[in-house]
């Protein structure tokens, strides 16, 4: 999992992410890759 100041350049990574927030994180999750995963920090 990385950690980026900015989420959007990993969310053009690939056309399957998606943007979650969790426990007041944002994080980019991708079902069909799962090793695209961010956390913004």
């Amino acid at each position: 999992m990385k950690i980026v100041n900015s989420l959007k350049t990993a969310k053009l990574r690939e056309k399957g992410c998606q943007i979650v927030r969790r426990r007041g994180r944002v994080y980019v999750i991708n079902k069909k890759q799962p090793r695209f995963k961010a956390r913004q920090g």
